[in-house]
């Protein structure tokens, strides 16, 4: 696809976030085209469609994945809809850009991994904060050897959802003053359709981020969950050991004041330790030997580039750049997830199968 022909790109799931983010990025592409929407509801597709400009709106997934000339699909459907639609997709031999959590089980994810580079089509695993530039700088200077052997992470994250786990309200935040579409009850406080808690919704991100910066996949999980009254985790605490013996600490909650939220990350190495600020959109080097130094700052308005994941996705489908958030950040996100879920049932620490 090195051509002029733009990317012909469907959207299954055409709801909030993919109104909010996916949608808008695709319009502002140059090599893009919104060919169609699908949502259950028809008046909501034609709706989406109608606003948006695609040329079909459906109901049906399979029906969208059939359209002569489709070329990629964004599913942004909820957690428990993923992994069916994403292999029906890759199974046509289109690109896939998928929500996280990407599936219920790490098996899944796996599949989905294998299947897409079995078919030579992308698979990227949407989250934004692969795509900061000191997320993408911290990388290099790890895969440069700058902060020389990594031996622990810690990691704090939190955003005020926690309403929305709980099934209080389903208002999103991300700061949206006017909501195109509420997301629908039991997308995030169901679990037999979001999953899980703070584990499946935040800690997906945490834990491709552990892979995206270092380049280790884990290998050991011991987490505790505290609910809350809920039915869903909203307060949790990870142990987790790296493949290479590194240990991480992820703490996370969505019980936090609407104006608050962080996303600290502490990467200590034998040459040096990086400090993450990715809310703040700041970032410290300081090696062992020499001065530190800090790298410019984000403003607020990139901090969270949510429009990230598909501009890479476009751009990878065609052959321009490389995959940005392979869809393998997600089997190692789903790799914890799965291994918490069970570590917080048993309270032992649990293996994680490769």
């Amino acid at each position: 696809m090195k051509d002029a022909s733009p990317l012909r790109i469907g959207v299954i799931g055409a709801g909030w976030w993919a109104t909010f983010a996916h949608i808008p990025a695709i319009l502002a592409h140059p090599r893009a085209e919104l060919l169609a929407v699908q949502s259950r509801s028809q008046s909501k597709a034609d709706k989406v469609a109608k606003d948006f400009g695609a040329k079909h709106a459906l109901t049906d997934p399979v029906a969208l994945l059939d359209l002569p000339g489709l070329d990629a699909v964004v599913i942004a459907t909820t957690p428990n809809m993923h992994y069916a639609q994403a292999k029906t997709a890759l199974e046509r031999g289109k690109h896939v850009l998928i929500e996280k959590p990407m599936t219920f089980t790490a098996s899944e994810a796996k599949e989905l991994c294998e299947l897409a580079e079995a078919k030579g089509v992308q698979l990227l695993i949407s989250c934004p904060w692969h795509f900061t530039p000191h997320g993408i700088e911290v990388r290099e200077m790890i895969r440069r050897g700058d902060l020389g052997e990594i031996r622990m992470i810690s990691l704090l994250m939190t955003n005020p959802i926690d309403k929305l786990l709980m099934g209080i309200n389903t208002t999103p935040t991300h700061g949206q003053a006017d909501v195109y579409i509420e997301p629908c009850h039991g997308s995030y406080n169901d679990p037999a359709i979001a999953g899980g808690g703070q584990i499946y919704c935040q800690i997906s991100h945490a834990a491709a981020y552990l892979t995206f910066l270092t380049g280790l996949r884990p290998s050991e999980v011991y987490a505790r969950f505290d609910y809350a009254g809920s039915i869903n985790d909203i307060y949790d605490a990870l142990t987790v050991t790296m493949e290479n013996g590194a240990l991480v600490s992820i703490a996370s909650t969505g019980a936090t004041p609407l104006s608050e939220r962080n996303y600290e990350v502490r990467v200590f190495g034998t040459k040096g330790i990086v400090l993450l600020e990715l809310w703040k959109g700041e970032a410290v080097f300081v090696p062992s030997e020499g001065e530190r130094r800090v790298l410019p700052p984000i403003p607020a308005e990139r901090t969270y580039p949510d429009r990230g994941p598909l501009d890479n996705f476009v751009d990878a489908a065609l052959g321009l750049v490389p995959n940005g958030s392979d869809g393998r950040l997600g089997f190692a996100a789903m790799q914890v997830i799965e291994a918490a879920v069970e570590s917080s049932k048993t309270n032992l620490p649990v293996k994680v199968f490769t």
